[in-house]
Order: C-alpha cells, then sequence, then structure tokens
C-alpha cells in the first residue's frame, strides 16, 4: 500500500496526518504549540522557527512510527498553513524574522503609509483583494525601521506552509493561496506583485517562484525527518482554500462556511472578479485554477463559545459527564428548547465584516432579564449559536451584492457542524440548504490531496475532491424560522451600530481591532 503525508501547521497546533490514496486516515500526531509576544513589541506575535521545526520533525517521526510502515511507501508529502503569517531567509536561507497570522505588530507602519501614500490601500486592494490589516508589506516595514541590521540581510521570503516544504526539500517556494493573502499578489495574474514593494520602499527582489498547489517542487533532502529520500515534495497551501477542496468546494459557485474558533464564509468566484468597491470582503486565490474566494470572517466565535463553557457551565460539564456527552451536547439539547430570538438576548461579539475599517464593539450580552425562566444558559447559549449564524448570513450577503453568487446551498464544517441545533439554525436563518461532509479533517484531506496530484494519483485537486469527499446530513430551513430571523438580524444591526460608537468615543474597549485604527 502507497501513502500520503499531509502537514497542517494550524495556529494553535501542527498536525501530521497520514493518509492512504483512497483518502482514508491511516495514523495522526499532533503538538500543540503558542506563539509568543515578543518582548517590549506590542500585539506582536511571533514564530519561533527552531522550537516549532523541531514539533514538526517529531510529528513526522511519530506518525511513520505509530503506522509501522516503510518510509519508502510514502509517495509524497504536502503542507498546509495558517495564512498571513510570514518567514523571511538571508541568502543562505537561514531563517531571519517570522509571525504568526495575526501579529499586529506594525500598527505605526500602517497609519504611516496610509498617511504617507493617500489612497494606496484601496489601490493595492483592487489588486490583491487584501487591506494593509495583517499584510506583509507593513510588518516587513517594521523589520526595516526596528531591526534595520536584519531587513538588510533579507534575501527572500515564504509563507509557514512554504517554510515547512523548504525545511523537507530545500527549496523556497510558494503558491497562490497562501502568498496570496500576503497583500503584495495579483488576484488575476496569481503571483507577487513587486511593484507594490518597490512602492512603498520594501526590497523588491525577494519574492520566490509562485508554483500551483500540486506541482512537484523536490525531493525530501533532510534526512532527519525519517522520509526516503524518493519521497516528493508538492506545493501545498493555505488551510481555508485548501479545507475548501476537502469538503468539496471546488466548483464557480460553491459556497461554505468553516465553523471553528474563527469562522470563515466563502464562495468560489472568477479570479478575475475585482473585489468590492467599499473594501468590505476580502478576496483570496483558490488552490484550484483561475478561481479566488471571497471570504467573510467571524471573529471568535467557537472560542466565545469556549469562553461561555468554562465560565458558566461547570454544573453542565458535570451533568455531560455523569450521562458520558460532550457538555455542547448537552446545551445543544436544553437551547433546543428556547425558541427563535433566544427570548430577545443580544449578543454583542465579532461584527460582520468591514474589512477597510476592521474593528469590533465590546463583547456583551444585551436585553438580558432578571426573570430566570427565560434568560438562562440554555437560552444565552442559543443566542450565541443564532448570532454566528447571523453574523455568516450578513457576510454571504455581502459576498453575493458584488459577485452576483446567489447562495442556495452552504457546506458546513468545522467543530460547529457537529452540532445538530446549530446545522439547523444555520439553515433556518440563511434560507438555504446545508450540507455536512463525512470529512473530520478537511484541511489535512485538502493537503493530502494536494501531495496526490503530485504523485500522480489525481489528475487535478477538482477531481480528487469529487472522488473523495461524501456526505453525512443534510439540513433544510424552516419557512416560517427564516422570517423571524430576518427581523432579528436587522436588531442585531441596529444594537451592534450603536455598541460600536461607545468604542468610537472611548467609553468601551474593542474586543479587537486592526493595525492603522
Amino acid at each position: 500500500m502507497k501513502y500520503l503525508m499531509a502537514i497542517d501547521a494550524g495556529t494553535g497546533s501542527l498536525r501530521v496526518i497520514l493518509f492512504d490514496t483512497k483518502g482514508n486516515q491511516i495514523a495522526i500526531s499532533q503538538n500543540e504549540w503558542i506563539h509568543l509576544e515578543e518582548e517590549g513589541v506590542e500585539n506582536s506575535m511571533s514564530f519561533d522557527w527552531n522550537m516549532n521545526w523541531e514539533i514538526t520533525q517529531n510529528a513526522i517521526l511519530d506518525v511513520t512510527k505509530q503506522a509501522n510502515i516503510n518510509s519508502k511507501d510514502i509517495l509524497s508529502v504536502s503542507a498546509t498553513s495558517m495564512r498571513e503569517g510570514i518567514v523571511l531567509y538571508d541568502k543562505e536561507g537561514n531563517e531571519l524574522f517570522a509571525v504568526a497570522n495575526v501579529d499586529a505588530r506594525a500598527n505605526n507602519e500602517v497609519k504611516y503609509l496610509k498617511e504617507k501614500f493617500p489612497n494606496i490601500e484601496d489601490e493595492f486592494y483592487k489588486i490583491s483583494g487584501q487591506t494593509f490589516a495583517l499584510g506583509a508589506l507593513p510588518r516587513i516595514l517594521w523589520l526595516k525601521n526596528n531591526r534595520p541590521k536584519v531587513y538588510e540581510k533579507v534575501s527572500s521570503i515564504s509563507m509557514i506552509s512554504d517554510w515547512i516544504l523548504y525545511k523537507l526539500s530545500g527549496v523556497i517556494a510558494n503558491d497562490p493561496s497562501n502568498a496570496g493573502t500576503s497583500g503584495i499578489f495579483s488576484l488575476d495574474k496569481r503571483d507577487w506583485m513587486s511593484s507594490m514593494a518597490k512602492k512603498v520602499g520594501i526590497k523588491d527582489d525577494i519574492f520566490p517562484r509562485t508554483y500551483d498547489v500540486g506541482e512537484v517542487i523536490g525531493h525530501v533532502t533532510n534526512s532527519k525527518v525519517g522520509l526516503d529520500s524518493s519521497t516528493l515534495v508538492v506545493m501545498g497551501g493555505g488551510d481555508v482554500q485548501l479545507g475548501s477542496a476537502g469538503l468539496g468546494v471546488v466548483e464557480l459557485g460553491d459556497v461554505a462556511i468553516l465553523g471553528g474558533s474563527f469562522w470563515q464564509q466563502v464562495a468560489n468566484i472568477s479570479s478575475a472578479t475585482k473585489p468590492p468597491k467599499d473594501m468590505s470582503i476580502r478576496v483570496n486565490p483558490h488552490v484550484i485554477p483561475a478561481q479566488s474566494q471571497a471570504e467573510g470572517i467571524t471573529f471568535f466565535s467557537g472560542l466565545v463559545m469556549r469562553w461561555f463553557r468554562d465560565t458558566f457551565c461547570d454544573m453542565e460539564k458535570l451533568e455531560a459527564k455523569q450521562k458520558g456527552i460532550d457538555v455542547y451536547e448537552l446545551l445543544e439539547e436544553k437551547a433546543s428548547k428556547v425558541p427563535v430570538g433566544s427570548h430577545g438576548i443580544i449578543p454583542i461579539f465579532s461584527d460582520s465584516m468591514k474589512y477597510g475599517k476592521w474593528y469590533h464593539a465590546s463583547p456583551s450580552f444585551l436585553n438580558l432579564s432578571i426573570d430566570s425562566a427565560i434568560c438562562n444558559k440554555a437560552s444565552m447559549f442559543r443566542s450565541l449559536q443564532e448570532n454566528a449564524c447571523i453574523v455568516s448570513d450578513i457576510n454571504l450577503k455581502k459576498i453575493e451584492s458584488f459577485s452576483g453568487i446567489k447562495t442556495k446551498q452552504i457546506v458546513f464544517a468545522g467543530g460547529a457542524s457537529k452540532g445538530k441545533l446549530w446545522c439547523q439554525i444555520l439553515a433556518d436563518v440563511t434560507g438555504c440548504v446545508v450540507k455536512i461532509p463525512n470529512v473530520t479533517e478537511a484541511t489535512a484531506l485538502g493537503a493530502a490531496m494536494a501531495a496526490g496530484v503530485g504523485a500522480g494519483i489525481y489528475k487535478d485537486l477538482r477531481s480528487a475532491s469529487k472522488e473523495l469527499v461524501t456526505w453525512d446530513k443534510e439540513y433544510t430551513p424552516n419557512k416560517k424560522n427564516y422570517e423571524l430571523y430576518k427581523s432579528i438580524k436587522e436588531i442585531w444591526q441596529k444594537a451592534y451600530d450603536k455598541q460600536l460608537k461607545l468604542v468610537d468615543d472611548g467609553t468601551t474597549k474593542s474586543m479587537w481591532k486592526a493595525p492603522g485604527l
């Protein structure tokens, strides 16, 4: 039997998963990692390449040991990672500087760029689909301003998944889906735009070759990872886009919601489609050639649920343990008895996507009651579920307004899709059929598909996806509930706008805001 290896470098952990060529998971090794704030650098999130490579190497060794296979039977390896994170190298290929995805150290640099070059963010957004919020240009400019000796040595750049493949093969390269999130990239051409760097005074000769996802970039040359030198190293991509392939979201007009710590709402569009004029939505290159993905992001939906569970639900944890079920399953059971609208409770957490001016209100619940029969943990829990779906629907409507894509069916995946109530609420809020795939590791499966394309197992990612993705459940919307949620959505939007004004006048503190605001 032959195998494909996928390496998934997420925000909170590194996973190595071994698949057979039919997409069956054979073994997995996972280790958590953390990205610490650099001492004296506010809002930074550094990526420790020495420690994180040791974690990666150990996971590769562990998964092959678990599987008890001959390493020569691993045909190919590919990688996926959190997007936006970058690694900079010197001319010998030594790492010089690296940050994880939501590093926000470059606040002053974003302000400088906007003041020095009026309208430049809008100009670059029209080309790249990205703002400066999490872009590479301000971060590299920060390095130039604050670590000039390090900056002078910079010879090349990659994203974090590319860094993993470089450590395996010795080849620094990139793909459109991940490099596109750097903001120094063309959606239409699907390649670096070095002229952007030159315009703002950054080195314009540091950009490596761009490969399509699934292209072979080399062989394993690192003898310490336990892989055979015959194993192909294949270009991977960004986690959301490869995760979409792992969910069957590969055709123009396909729509998915990925319900994890953050929620992403994505729709496949032509790469020739121009981003919206109001900069409300992010647009990234897809892993499928000639396609981009319009993307909305809901901040902290999964993390808010975890906070609610850990802060308020100790008794439910004990009850769930006694029943032998997950605490979220118990909370859903209780919340299912709460009517649509959760007795008027209004959660204030993530705003809808406003990419050009990206910030959120202070976290809170509005419209609470001292009547414990209607205002309790079950109703508050349901209100959070409803709110995540409402914000997702608003983001999908924004995508529709510029792309023309009318959502009729949504693929729903991630931890949130395990909740039967949450799936039904999503169908009711959006008025769309919601499909749940069987796959539990969509992002890693997408990376395995890329590895399989490189090894010649699959013709391309589209055909691999259609062959390997199967479906578990389907939820149809309740028309009555759909109409109720329309008015609930309007009320939430009015309430959220009022809460943003409290942040604007300094009364409350934003849950998160982009650099430069």
